[in-house]
């Protein structure tokens, strides 16, 4: 009987050690610098010889308390900036409205961080699902203050770039096929923000270049890769990383911030960095 309640105290103590362990490894991969992923596109739409473009891609800040005051976004800018981006592209849901958040911040707040970005061709933003559920109007009044720009639906031509911004495909508010017309006077190659990448397969073949967040990678992931869920009607198919399909490229960020719950786990925050190269550069 002693020897039996000896070892099931000793089961405890290793199970209370082990869920220790995950907490503390949970709270610095929520609460760690993102890490920088890199690839490259080449593309024929930059004419032989010019220079690359360099992208830097962000989504979910998700500023909120307890895991992203605007003091730590601070502190991501200046990470961005120390790696020169061209220009910097935010795939949406820049506010966490979550119900376990310690505060919840106004919009002069949460965006007045990102007016200390730099990039030379500037910067361009998408909304997401928890930017319509805050408040739009007050955000997009903000990031026009901060000198960002805010496409619904629409495009707009950034340096070399053909950039169209579709507004938030998970609440059903994303139009294809109107801003893939309001892309057709526009030049070079072309690139769809989007908050999350579910519209991909609606794109034409060859078209060009998605970038998109919103799945967070699960937030949550296994150690060996892969997550339980990723909040996409495809699952894990465009849940994170790059894939390429039919002559396109969909690049999913893994974000910044927490929703839902403020922990990460196996799925760090991410700043993507892009580098568009003339096709045989």
């Amino acid at each position: 009987m002693i020897g039996r309640l000896l070892r099931s105290k000793k089961v405890w103590l290793v199970a209370a050690i082990l869920l220790a362990g995950i907490a503390v490894l949970a709270w610095r991969h929520t609460m760690g610098d993102p890490v920088v992923r890199r690839t490259i596109i080449a593309t024929a739409d930059l004419p032989a010889g010019s220079p690359p473009v360099r992208i830097a891609l962000i989504s979910d800040i998700h500023v909120a308390g307890p895991d992203m005051p605007p003091e730590r976004l601070e502190r991501i800018v200046t990470q961005i900036n120390a790696l020169r981006p061209d220009v910097v592209m935010i795939a949406g849901d820049f506010v966490s409205d979550k119900r376990t958040a310690t505060h919840i911040y106004r919009p002069d707040e949460i965006i007045a961080p990102l007016a200390g970005l730099e990039a030379r061709l500037g910067v361009v933003a998408a909304p997401g699902n928890h930017d319509h559920w805050y408040d739009l109007p007050g955000l997009a009044a903000e990031l026009r203050k901060a000198g960002v720009t805010l496409l619904s639906n629409e495009a707009d031509q950034v340096g070399p770039l053909a950039v169209g911004g579709l507004d938030d495909a998970y609440t059903g508010r994303d139009d294809v096929p109107a801003t893939l017309l309001a892309m057709r006077g526009l030049s070079g190659p072309r690139i769809i923000l989007s908050h999350s990448p579910d519209p991909f397969p609606a794109l034409p073949p060859d078209f060009g270049l998605m970038l998109a967040g919103h799945t967070h990678c699960g937030q949550i992931a296994y150690p060996w890769g892969g997550a339980p869920a990723h909040l996409s009607d495809y699952g894990d198919r465009y849940g994170c990383g790059r894939v390429d399909e039919r002559g396109n490229t969909v690049v999913t960020g893994a974000g910044l911030g927490t929703s839902l719950i403020w922990i990460r786990l196996f799925a760090r925050p991410e700043i993507w960095i892009l580098e568009l190269r003339a096709k045989g550069a």
